[in-house]
């Protein structure tokens, strides 16, 4: 790295992000060893998109190759010469730490994603539960080194060769950790998505190389800065972060490599194949969090209050960007209306367009203009097709280039682009619906299933309709459902394995099968 960009890194008066830290050695004192990487590039707001919030190595495909094979190398003294008890000791350190910088960590979050401060904080909770979480998880038996013994079925044999009914030998099975992984994160999430990948891998005992989005690696790289400081090895937890223009390169590295043996990905499902593709080479492990188009039903006896809070939450989180934001709205006919006026009025109430900075906001910019024009043409292309208009339906140009109202829409044709693609923005499309049998149809006539919601009071219809909506994760009556304790992780196109719960060190894991006649 060159010194300008070390000088950079180190927290001149352009960054903005540097500047609003109590603790600006989150930012200042990260550093790669990366001989190839000669610069650094910028990382802006978008809520002020001309604003430089800090800049991130501009690591290149040489770089990550090297940081594969440093991983590599520390993978033995991580995996086999530390104890499940050291590096659960580690994560909790870690946890420690992230829960006494929440606020700066928020504050570099809202910079780079344009979220609003209270959800970033509430965000850096959430991903600190996942350390947590795999902290104790790294103990128990589901974890690396944990595993079951069976009965066996084999048996001794007699000095005159027949066979006894002595049982002979020992079977076991053995969870090992899978080895280096390459882990792959989004930008809606910037914390979430990478704690939710790297607790479970070096609690297991995996080496890992983790790339963040090219539009937020600064969260990244505060997060892995406290990672040294609570002492796992930088060996042993390498970051690449890079600009979009290498992001394809990087990103092949990491699924080609024969050292890698595992990488999981949360992104686009276009992406993900292309992913699932470059691995197969080598027989890669993958988990894939894939795109979602979640539909949203409200039946007739739902509590529409209920029915609207819930829409509110699942909708307008991080302004509709989130791959399990509801997208498809299907509401029974005979409480269409009603569900409509009591949403346009929640809406206008409750959602405060504006800097994610200021503590006042509840929804904040679209990620880019690409992003906004995007969510616009859709709009648009739903109202040329008969769909009424509500609420919103345009940008908001005083407030930023990257700011759009939220939107709701009637009277929308199940077979537009809005109601049929995943749409990352603030937009509600409803569609009517009569019978139960119609709102399934609707709801399973998507080429993914990641989350769905529907709302009703009726509890035999609750228990049926979960069970055949496809979906990998279901809210009833209610519109943020992620947690922790609970697998996440959908159906169809939107990928496969599961992030979270016992499921989720699984996923980090072999198991090997020992038999032993002794």
């Amino acid at each position: 790295m060159s010194s300008s960009a070390s000088s950079l890194l180190d927290g001149s008066s352009k960054c903005l992000a540097v500047n609003q830290l109590q603790n600006p050695s989150l930012l200042s004192s990260f550093h790669q060893d990366s001989s190839s990487s000669s610069n650094c590039f910028p990382v802006t707001n978008p809520a002020r998109p001309n604003e430089i919030v800090g800049y991130a190595p501009a690591h290149s495909k040489h770089d990550a190759a090297k940081m594969i094979q440093t991983a590599h190398d520390s993978l033995k003294s991580w995996r086999d010469e530390t104890t499940a008890m050291h590096r659960s000791q580690l994560l909790q350190e870690w946890s420690r730490l992230i829960q006494e910088h929440t606020s700066d960590i928020g504050r570099i979050m809202t910079l780079e994603s344009g979220k609003p401060i209270k959800e970033s904080f509430g965000e850096v909770q959430y991903a600190k539960s996942y350390v947590d979480y795999f902290s104790a998880e790294a103990i128990r038996p589901s974890g690396a080194g944990g595993g079951y013994l069976v009965p066996t079925p084999f048996t001794t044999t007699n000095s005159d060769g027949a066979t006894s009914t002595v049982p002979r030998g020992t079977i076991m099975a053995l969870h090992q950790a899978i080895g280096l992984c390459g882990l792959i994160a989004p930008w809606n999430f910037p914390a979430a998505m990478i704690l939710r990948k790297v607790a479970p891998a070096l609690a297991a005992g995996c080496s890992c190389v983790v790339k963040p989005a090219s539009q937020t690696p600064l969260t990244a790289m505060a997060l892995v800065n406290l990672a040294y400081q609570a002492g796992i090895p930088k060996d042993v937890l390498q970051l690449v972060t890079c600009d979009t223009d290498t992001t394809k390169d990087i990103g092949s590295e990491l699924t080609t490599n024969p050292l890698v043996r595992k990488v999981s990905f949360t992104g686009s499902t276009n992406v993900g194949k292309m992913l699932l593709q470059q691995c197969a080479n080598t027989c890669k492990r993958t988990s894939m969090e894939l795109g979602g188009n979640a539909p949203f039903v409200v039946f007739g006896d739902a509590n529409l209050d209920q029915a609207v809070m819930a829409a509110m939450a699942s909708k307008f989180r991080n302004a509709g960007q989130t791959c399990v934001c509801s997208d498809r709205f299907i509401v029974h006919a005979s409480v269409h209306d009603d569900f409509c006026e009591r949403l346009v009025q929640a809406i206008r109430d409750t959602i405060n367009v504006g800097d994610g900075m200021d503590e006042n906001t509840t929804m904040g910019p679209l990620i880019s203009s690409q992003a906004l024009q995007k969510v616009h043409e859709r709009v648009q292309a739903a109202i040329d097709d008969g769909a009424k208009c509500l609420l919103g339906g345009e940008a908001l140009p005083d407030l930023g280039p990257n700011f759009y109202a939220p939107t709701v829409l009637t009277n929308v044709s199940s077979d537009s682009d809005i109601f049929r693609e995943e749409t990352f923005g603030p937009v509600i499309a409803i569609v009517k619906f009569d019978t139960d049998e119609e709102a399934l149809r609707l709801a399973n006539d998507s080429n993914v299933g990641l989350a769905g919601y529907f709302c009703t009071e009726n509890l035999a219809r609750a228990f049926s309709f979960a069970r055949t909506l496809e979906c990998g994760i279901v809210g009833v009556n209610e519109g943020i459902v992620s947690t922790v304790v609970a697998p996440f992780g959908g159906v169809k196109e939107s990928g496969m394995g599961r992030e979270g719960s016992s499921m989720g060190m699984a996923e980090y894991l072999e198991t090997k099968y020992i038999f032993m006649n002794a």
